[in-house]
């Protein structure tokens, strides 16, 4: 007979808002014999004391978090919350529990307000967490903007005993997220702005002042003997104001016929390696995917998660398909037994210190630990990128609107000057 270990739990839901013992040979029988009696423990800190005992040791691996395929059997979705709003509701909730409310009033606590964008959602949580199901579960069961990795957080928190920690790491991780892509927006704002703008003007100049410019030119000169790049701008022009409506039909269905096509796998793979293959932005695509990809991982490895199953999470969070083919790779490789840091090294796709800091944590156990530190460095990294790409962009559309404004420019002045030596 082997001992029985004493649990002492905060609980919320039905089946205990309170605190609360159970006696059980490990953790994973605890929160089992929790859950059969309908209570969800948000913290979980055991105690030793003398009992007889099943040996059950095999039982703590069959009730690690499980992988969740987020869309699979949702019963409903909510009103629509920006990342940052979610952002915040799971740091409110993350700091309620660990305050020591029970998981139903932290819930209720937080959802409190007819303006809160949260509360539609809040009261599903609640009326499911009561009937018995897990958090996990409940958040599985209402969608977006619950995702794949924010589920599997929160199962882990729940079948650690450490909701509320997990559930801190899981905020600051969804906020780093937010962060980051902000940056980007507002990375790349600017310069489509200006592009947009270079567009509608380079549009004006060719089909309204061009036109009237040479209009004295008409009955002097004919199409044919005008300079090549006055006969360019001058189709160009005759053509928009003819086929307007054509054209800007044709942009629309390009814009539809490529989004259909980017939807395809083997298609948006195709875009995805030429884009990590631009000169700039393909630096500030991978830094971004690298940082988020380390800090994701990381994070959930931290949170309790089997290092497999928080490759395989980590994978949808990187938004470009040749990365994740290489994880997918990586993965089955791991399954069948090698490290992650080798398959990485051979795909030649993430950075070197990357695959190092990997190999280094596989071999010391602190892979998790050793993650967050190479999220830090590749995050830094990303800005150092972002500031890159704005410095470089503007300048480089700047030259591209002096070579067009110069070749219309050379489309005006060059019939004005034949004409001139003509009549000379």
């Amino acid at each position: 007979m082997s001992a029985m270990t004493t649990f002492r739990y905060q609980a919320g839901g039905a089946g205990g808002a309170g605190a609360g013992e159970v006696e059980a040979p490990d953790r994973a029988t605890a929160l089992r014999l929790l859950r059969e009696r309908g209570v969800i423990p948000v913290s979980l800190e055991e105690s030793v004391s003398a009992a007889e005992d099943k040996d059950e040791s095999e039982q703590s691996g069959a009730d690690r978090a499980p992988l969740v395929r987020q869309g699979a059997g949702t019963a409903r979705t909510g009103r629509a919350m920006s990342r940052a709003d979610f952002a915040s509701f799971i740091q409110e909730l993350a700091t309620a529990i660990q305050a020591g409310l029970p998981l139903v009033t932290a819930l209720k606590t937080v959802g409190r307000g007819k303006r809160n964008k949260a509360a539609p959602m809040v009261g599903h949580l609640v009326s499911e967490v009561e009937h018995g199901r897990s958090l996990a579960d409940a958040a599985a069961s209402w969608g977006k903007p619950f995702d794949q990795m924010t589920v599997n957080l929160v199962r882990a928190g729940e079948s650690s005993g450490r909701l509320g920690q997990v559930m801190t790491q899981a905020s600051v991780l969804l906020e780093r997220e937010v962060k980051v892509k902000r940056q980007v927006l507002s990375a790349t704002l600017y310069p489509m702005i200006l592009l947009v703008l270079v567009t509608i003007a380079v549009i004006v100049v060719v089909t309204v002042i061009v036109p009237q410019v040479l209009a004295p030119l008409e009955g002097q000169m004919s199409f044919a003997d005008l300079p090549l790049p006055t006969r360019i701008v001058q189709g160009l022009a005759e053509g928009v104001r003819t086929y307007w409506w054509a054209i800007l039909g044709g942009l629309a269905a390009l814009v539809l016929l490529g989004s259909n096509l980017l939807r395809a796998p083997d298609v948006r793979l195709v875009v995805d390696t030429v884009l990590l293959r631009t000169p700039i932005l393909g630096r500030l695509l991978r830094d971004v995917a690298v940082a988020r990809f380390a800090r994701t991982m990381g994070t959930l490895i931290e949170a309790g998660l089997p290092a497999l199953t928080a490759l395989k999470i980590t994978k949808s969070t990187l938004g470009n398909m040749r990365l994740e083919a290489v994880v997918d790779d990586v993965c089955e490789q791991v399954s069948g037994g090698k490290t992650i840091a080798d398959p990485m090294e051979a795909s030649e796709q993430f950075p070197e210190l990357l695959v190092q800091i990997i190999s280094v944590g596989e071999r010391s156990g602190k892979l998790g630990e050793m993650l967050g530190q190479a999220a830090d460095v590749f995050e830094g990294r990303t800005e150092q990128s972002i500031k890159v790409f704005t410095t470089a962009l503007p300048p480089l559309l700047t030259v591209v609107l002096a070579v067009v404004v110069g070749f219309v420019i050379m489309a005006v002045i060059l019939p004005l000057l034949e004409m001139q030596e003509f009549i000379g």
